[in-house]
């Protein structure tokens, strides 16, 4: 629980010179510039914008119940003999459509009624350069629990293995690469860095926030085909988790994320579509 007393403060979803009342809770929709108020006594740094807990649980509910619900979608389907960029194409909107709906709920239900400021959907020129580094922290986080992972031999598996088999199928491809490349970095940093994450930290202490964000994101790419085969790259995507919440909450905006997001699913792309695996020569 915030410990800032109510005032007003800098607005975080606005340009330098706008301030927004903060209760002692919550952000509210009321803004104004300096000028109006007066001389205001030197302030704390403003709290990090947060929403409810409900935002968060939502937020999970509405990512989870459809990944696990594109699996039977995917089975019932699958004698159709439909062309492959059929499935692929509604498997995201079975898969991706729901939580932006929520999210949109979300931020007239509980926020400030603008979608992208609830969730620090914002970009610098700046952040070409921070997208960068903040993918290099992640490729060191990932070398990092990968090597605990086999150093304790627990199972690991990627969830790559149908791309690689159809890998000669533009088809298939292409529309894979949209899903990977564009539309699940922009998702998943709405969904986990922007809701479910500023909705712990309204109940949670910011490193307890961002721990537990990276979890549940590594934990939404579990696969129960793979069974324990899974948990070594649930444990790698909740590094990479981990540090993508730790940046959006230093940085207060999603588009770093995005950007590196981005760039490492177009590498695991690129390898996946290479053949290439780890001992080839």
């Amino acid at each position: 629980m915030s410990l800032t007393p109510p005032g007003w403060y800098p607005d975080p979803y606005a340009g330098p010179g706008a301030v927004r009342y903060w209760t002692g809770a919550a952000w509210t929709a009321q803004v104004a510039v300096p000028a109006a108020l007066g001389p205001a006594p030197p302030r704390a740094t403003p709290p990090h914008p947060t929403l409810p807990l409900p935002v968060a649980v939502g937020a999970i509910l509405s990512v989870g119940v459809p990944l696990v619900f594109s699996r039977y979608v995917l089975r019932a389907l699958a004698d159709q003999k439909w062309p492959i960029a059929v499935y692929v194409a509604l498997l995201a909107v079975v898969a991706y459509g729901p939580p932006l709906v929520f999210w949109r709920y979300a931020s007239r239900r509980w926020g400030t009624g603008s979608p992208r400021a609830d969730v620090g959907l914002t970009g610098r020129w700046a952040d070409a350069g921070w997208g960068p580094l903040t993918w290099l922290a992640c490729v060191g986080a990932q070398l990092l629990v990968g090597s605990i992972v086999l150093a304790t031999k627990i199972p690991i598996q990627n969830n790559t293995d149908q791309i690689r088999d159809a890998r000669d199928n533009p088809g298939y491809v292409i529309p894979m690469l949209i899903v990977a490349v564009i539309a699940a970095p922009i998702v998943e940093e709405i969904v986990f860095r922007g809701l479910v994450q500023r909705g712990l930290l309204s109940v949670m202490h910011p490193a307890v926030a961002v721990g537990v964000q990276a979890v549940l994101f590594g934990g939404a790419h579990f696969d129960p085909a793979r069974g324990t085969g899974n948990i070594g790259l649930v444990m790698v995507l909740s590094g990479v988790g981990a540090v993508l919440g730790g940046s959006s909450y230093l940085l207060r905006r999603l588009a770093p994320n995005m950007i590196a997001h981005a760039i490492i699913n177009s590498v695991a792309m690129a390898i996946v579509l290479s053949g290439w695996t780890p001992g080839n020569n």
